[in-house]
């Protein structure tokens, strides 16, 4: 993962023309499986997978639970299509499956411990860096990792849905089952909170606190 401040940006309701040709095709795909067309499945997997994948794996740090998961929602999307309603968003349903699943996961205590060997860095180049560059990075990523870690996690769930996961507001705000307006104010007071954690690093400030010593309304959301 790029350092998270690479990563802050103003939330709106708007989304790239990218994002609404691929939520169009995974809805057309959808219709067509929910009716009947099982060939439809094909295309229907191409667009939810990597973007669940990789979800799933900022969540977890383990591919194997990952790709279970991602199977696991493509199941339950199978097993329901018949109820599916016709129009509606699959995407923001998907990974609604999907988050379920991941909570039921860390309830059950099987969370993975990441190694160093077991996830390499999705943004990372194929080129490898200098020693100099490449501790450089795993201090900055690890920063930024703590920084998202301490966040309430209301506000980093709204903040990556968002940002990582290029969800607009109103599918975050089903996934997550909040408002729209909610989800805004959550990202942007994680988007505040990140940059602060940063702007006290550079201050090189020893007492400075972590994001998650602010409060939404006195008490993390």
């Amino acid at each position: 993962m790029q350092a998270v401040m690479g990563q802050v940006i103003i939330v709106t309701d708007a989304r790239s023309d990218a994002d609404a040709v691929g939520a169009s095709r995974a809805d057309r795909a959808m219709e067509r499986y929910a009716c009947g067309d099982d060939a439809a499945f094909v295309e229907l997997y191409d667009e939810l997978a990597p973007r669940l994948h990789r979800f799933a794996l900022r969540w977890t740090r383990s591919r194997s639970a990952a790709e279970d998961a991602v199977q696991q929602t493509l199941l339950q999307i199978h097993s329901a299509r018949d109820r599916f309603v016709r129009g509606a968003a699959v995407v923001p349903w998907a990974y609604a499956i999907t988050r379920r699943l991941l909570i039921d996961l860390g309830r059950r205590g099987l969370r993975e411990e990441l190694r160093a060997d077991d996830v390499r860095d999705l943004d990372e180049p194929s080129t490898a860096p200098s020693p100099e560059e490449a501790l450089h990075r795993r201090r900055v990523e690890a920063d930024a990792q703590r920084d998202l870690a301490a966040l309430p996690s209301g506000w980093r769930e709204a903040f990556e849905l968002v940002k990582f996961e290029g969800l607009s507001v109103a599918e975050t705000a089903e996934v997550l089952g909040i408002t729209r307006g909610m989800v805004k104010v959550r990202a942007h007071r994680a988007t505040a909170a990140l940059r602060e954690a940063v702007a006290r690093r550079l201050h090189d400030s020893p007492r400075a606190s972590r994001p998650g010593d602010v409060r939404e309304g006195g008490m993390p959301s």
